[in-house]
């Protein structure tokens, strides 16, 4: 599962046990604030936005070449552009220096946001272990444009593939389009398969006509098939196969060139 729905949102795996992460470590700091009469939430918050800061700025130093004709793209977050590493390390930064600033509120400080952020790491590591247990391409059958039946596997044809489940009404979807057109161009290795999501040919060609849009390998999800078997509560959801046809990354929410170089990283690299 790539991702759940809470009601009229969608939230990534990765996203929801970052959220719990913080949720948790706020309830312990305030349970060992009001024990060792110390304000210690509001050092945890800013243990928090250091690290999505710092997060930020280590994928855009890692990708500014994809930002470069963009700038205001650098602080448009709805891509998803963050380095894991980059944030633990802002993290562990942020925490020791509040823990050498504030000496009063070291211990709860301390306990709180470890916490966290073991609940993050342990989580994220056991679903990773879950997932890795069913990484292959589903045995699924897409439908084109032409009402012909086209089994998932026979698409892939030996090279990396990418995945993009997506719908006419889905804003998010409409404005990465245009990223994955180019992007199907670039890069001729891989092929780029566009899964829409239970809508009729009529709908989907009125859009493509109105957007101005050429896409090879569209096809249509027609019962939403792919969607559960790979977990794809939300749209947009991407999804990066290796030419094995191991799913190596997937990306829930809006890509940006940015975002979709990272995904493409890792399927078009041989693993040594």
């Amino acid at each position: 599962m790539h991702s759940v729905n809470l009601g009229p949102v969608s939230l990534s795996i990765g996203h929801l046990l970052l959220i719990l992460a913080f949720v948790l470590a706020l309830l312990i700091a305030g349970i060992l604030g009001r024990r060792y009469q110390v304000r210690v939430a509001g050092y945890v918050g800013d243990i928090f936005i250091s690290a999505m800061v710092v997060a930020r700025i280590g994928f855009v130093v890692g990708y500014f070449e994809h930002y470069q004709d963009n700038l205001m793209g650098i602080i448009d977050i709805r891509d998803g552009g963050f380095d894991v590493v980059w944030g633990i390390a802002g993290a562990l930064a942020s925490g020791a220096y509040l823990l050498w600033r504030h000496a009063h509120i070291r211990r709860p400080l301390a306990i709180a946001a470890s916490s966290g952020l073991v609940f993050w790491a342990a989580t994220a590591g056991i679903i990773g272990m879950i997932e890795h247990q069913a990484r292959g391409l589903p045995p699924v059958a897409l439908t084109s444009m032409e009402n012909e039946t086209v089994a998932l596997k026979r698409l892939a044809e030996g090279r990396p593939m990418v995945i993009n489940l997506w719908a006419t009404w889905c804003p998010p979807c409409i404005r990465e389009m245009p990223v994955l057109e180019e992007a199907q161009g670039r890069y001729p290795d891989v092929r780029f398969v566009f899964a829409n999501q239970r809508e009729q040919p009529e709908t989907i060609r009125r859009f493509l006509e109105k957007q101005g849009l050429i896409l090879d390998n569209l096809y249509r999800d027609t019962n939403a098939d792919l969607a559960r078997a790979v977990g794809g509560n939300g749209l947009p959801t991407t999804l990066f196969y290796r030419s094995d046809g191991t799913l190596v990354d997937s990306h829930m929410g809006e890509l940006s060139h940015a975002t979709l170089a990272q995904g493409l990283e890792k399927i078009r690299t041989v693993p040594q």
